[in-house]
């Protein structure tokens, strides 16, 4: 996985804090004009990038369409896309969509250490 840090955080004046991430999809987003969009950056979710879709009816009647809510809120940017919707989300290609949430967990130090 291509973790290219796009962004920093200065926490003090030795240390700072990746916050955002570059990754690459594997097989790319196809919009409706037949472009693609392979190139991305990803930043840090926070706590409220994980509550709020908790609200969304779309969750409550699946919860597992909070996968696609949650990526939404933390893709910054694919491609030459102006904006980032739940439904470019659900327009990825499965293997693009596994590999995002794979990068989500380990930007985001969620990782099993087993």
């Amino acid at each position: 996985m291509e973790t290219a840090v796009a962004e920093f955080i200065k926490t003090d004046a030795t240390e700072a804090i990746a916050t955002e991430f570059e990754f690459l999809l594997p097989k790319g987003y196809l919009d409706p004009d037949g472009n693609l969009h392979r190139k991305g950056t990803m930043r840090l979710s926070r706590a409220m990038d994980e509550i709020i879709p908790l609200r969304d009816p779309r969750v409550k009647a699946n919860p597992a369409y909070a996968t696609v809510v949650i990526l939404a809120r933390v893709i910054t940017r694919l491609g030459a896309l102006d904006e980032m919707t739940p439904a470019v989300v659900e327009g990825f290609f499965a293997c693009d969509l596994s590999y995002l949430q794979t990068f989500y967990r380990q930007i985001n130090e969620l990782e099993d250490e087993g």
